[in-house]
């Protein structure tokens, strides 16, 4: 089993420009997340990042932790909305689908999911892009991780980190 979130930022921590992550991300970023994507059991979202990101078509299923039951991706044939809490719809999901999890979720699911200790590590991509909304405090977030080692490709900086055991 495997839980991971995978998160891309800008370099002054800003995880949106104009409401969504399109445009802080980097070709490579994208490259490296779309792989990561496709050997995932399943994706956990929330009803912010499926109104708000592209998840229309995906190659594996996303569950959706929203208590809003506006579904906004009812086009998805692999999306499953459930009005539960990210970390009841995180172990719905593993016992339904399996359980090596990608989590795509802004930073207030993230934190929720960091705090009950469900996460095993995260995927932290940090581009150039300045500017942008919903800033969240890199060095904070790495702190709460150990085993952190980082690459840098064009410009990107690519960090895995894992959780204490």
């Amino acid at each position: 089993m495997s839980v991971f979130a995978s998160l891309v930022v800008g370099g002054d921590g800003s995880t949106s420009v104009g409401g969504n992550s399109r445009q802080i991300s980097s070709g490579v970023d994208r490259t490296t997340f779309l792989e990561r994507r496709r050997s995932a059991d399943f994706l956990l979202i929330g009803g912010d990042t499926a109104r708000c990101e592209p998840y229309h078509r995906t190659p594996v299923p996303v569950v959706i932790s929203s208590r809003s039951m506006i579904n906004a991706l009812s086009d998805n044939r692999l999306a499953y909305w459930w009005n539960l809490s990210p970390v009841v719809a995180l172990a719905k999901g593993i016992n339904k689908f399996g359980g090596n999890v990608l989590v795509e979720s802004g930073p207030k699911i993230l934190d929720q999911l960091l705090l009950s200790r469900s996460l095993d590590g995260i995927y932290l991509s940090i581009t150039r892009v300045t500017g942008g909304e919903n800033r969240i405090d890199i060095s904070d977030l790495l702190a709460r991780f150990n085993e952190i080692s980082s690459s840098e490709i064009e410009g990107t900086t690519f960090i895995e980190a894992k959780m204490p055991k």
